[in-house]
């Protein structure tokens, strides 16, 4: 194999790469404005933001937060905080974690929650807000 082919092999991959990273921001951003948009009305009409948690993986126990906030997905696993951040709720816990607590830092929102998993665990976000909050949109 020639350098050549080896240079524009490596630049082909570059630019993929590039291209995927804008794809995945694009998503990200519809997302973060639609729940930018949702926050305002689901705090003046609830319902009321809850303590939030995080799961163990495996289902082994859980930890508290000093999030409030809305769940997203009915596994809990997914939620938006008070504060207007999304929070992946679920993770790997100690039993110090488990006792102490858990600090858990916001993430990019998806516009489908779970996506990849099994059949039936993935939910797109318009769904999961209007799960929330029915109608949430004629009240904004």
């Amino acid at each position: 194999m020639s350098d050549d082919w080896v240079a524009q092999r490596t630049e082909a991959a570059r630019v993929q790469a590039e291209r995927l990273r804008a794809r995945q921001d694009a998503v990200h951003q519809k997302a973060e404005a639609l729940l930018h948009e949702f926050l305002p009305v689901v705090q003046e009409h609830g319902p009321a933001p809850e303590p939030l948690r995080v799961r163990g993986y495996g289902g082994r126990g859980d930890a508290r937060t000093r999030l409030r906030g809305w769940y997203l997905r009915l596994d809990r696993t997914a939620a938006l905080g008070d504060d207007g951040s999304f929070y992946v709720l679920i993770a790997p816990l100690s039993a110090l974690d488990k006792v102490r607590g858990v600090h858990p830092e916001p993430a990019r929102p998806p516009m489908v929650l779970g996506e990849g998993g099994k059949d039936g665990e993935s939910v797109e976000l318009p769904v999961a807000l209007e799960r929330v909050l029915p109608g949430w949109r004629k009240l904004a």
